[in-house]
Parts: C-alpha cells; structure tokens; sequence
C-alpha cells in the first residue's frame, strides 16, 4: 500500500505531482539501473527518493570510498526537511536528524543516519538499537551490505558502482569524490515497495 506524504517548501516535490511518464513504478523484488554522473544529480537522487520513503523504511547503501553514499544520503535529508548537516557517521556510528518545523500534512519521520563500516559484525549493529527507531524514523545505513538486512524484511537496497577512473578524495571520504559518472541500483525488497513510484524524470543520463 502506497504511504503518500505532502511536503512543506522545504522538501520534495511529492511524486503524484510528477507526470506519469516520469515515474519509475516499484515492486517486491524489483530494480533499477540509472547513471549519475555529478554529485547534484546524486544528492537530487536522495531528494527524490524522499518522496517515495515514510517513517518504518530502511535504506541500506554500499559502494566504496567516494561513491557517493553520503552525498545520496544527504539528498534524503533534503527531501525529508531534516535538521543538518548531514556528514559521514563513521566515527559516531550514527546520528539521528529531527525534522525542521511542523509539516502541514501531520508529523515527519526524522532521519537515522548509521555507518556499519567499523562494526564487527552483526551483534555489534544490534547494540546499537537502530530497530528501537525504526518505527518512527527513515533510517539509512551506509556500508549496510551484508550486516544491516535483519532490522527489516522491507528495505530498499541500493549500490552504488564507481567507474575505473573514481577517486575518494572529497574532503568527506564517503561523500561523492568529483563529478564523474556512477552507476546507482536500487532494488526493492519486500511487499511494502508494491506500486510505490519514484519520480526520476530527467534526473540521471541513462535509465
């Protein structure tokens, strides 16, 4: 069942108002491949993206260094009408961003921003308690592959490809390192993605 949310000024343009063929409609298990070739294309990846997540959903992003989790995560936040800034929870292992101001259409979801890229393993992910603030929360986990796929059954997974000549030299390391082009695919997993649509028109070079 499809959670539509409105947006004050501050967020996203909600996806019923993009025009039909611009809409990317999801399923249980099913996926997408697009090019992002700058880091404004990223972070207006997240934006979008926001228009599609509510409070309960989880994001669980892998790519290397420099591939653009936290420019993408940040485009999340954008879209949510999150408090910042958003930067790489490396060495906090997670933040959590409250929205900013009431929203017309009722309560927003703050925004749990995690890196498993220190932990252990999967207990050391489950000391942190992400679950408590599933409910309430979008939470996004980077480097979440292979760790984080238990705090839901309904996730959206999404990897992120860096092409040869990628460098992660951004002054964040997880942040997107020069515009050049990545290949982002998002894969649905779970019945709460059936028929929710992701507005990309004219947002990424190949889809």
């Amino acid at each position: 069942m499809s959670r539509e949310r409105e947006f004050d000024s501050a967020g996203a343009v909600p996806a019923s108002r993009w025009p039909a063929d611009g809409l990317h409609r999801l399923g249980e298990g099913s996926g997408l491949s697009l090019t992002v070739s700058t880091a404004d294309q990223m972070r207006e990846l997240g934006r979008r993206l926001a228009s599609a997540v509510a409070a309960g959903d989880l994001v669980i992003l892998s790519g290397g260094l420099g591939a653009g989790k936290t420019t993408l995560t940040k485009g999340i936040g954008d879209g949510l009408g999150v408090r910042g800034p958003i930067t790489s929870p490396t060495f906090v292992i997670a933040r959590v961003h409250p929205p900013v101001g009431p929203a017309p259409a009722g309560p927003r979801p703050s925004l749990v921003h995690a890196d498993a890229y220190r932990l252990g393993g999967v207990l050391e992910l489950d000391d942190l308690d992400l679950d408590t603030d599933l409910a309430s929360s979008v939470t996004v986990v980077e480097w979440g592959e292979g760790l984080a796929e238990g705090l839901s059954a309904d996730r959206l997974e999404i990897a992120i490809e860096t092409f040869p000549m990628g460098r992660a030299d951004a002054a964040d390391p997880d942040d997107l390192a020069g515009d050049m082009p990545r290949t982002v695919r998002i894969t649905s997993v779970g019945q709460r993605w059936e028929g929710i649509e992701l507005p990309l028109l004219g947002l990424a070079d190949r889809l």
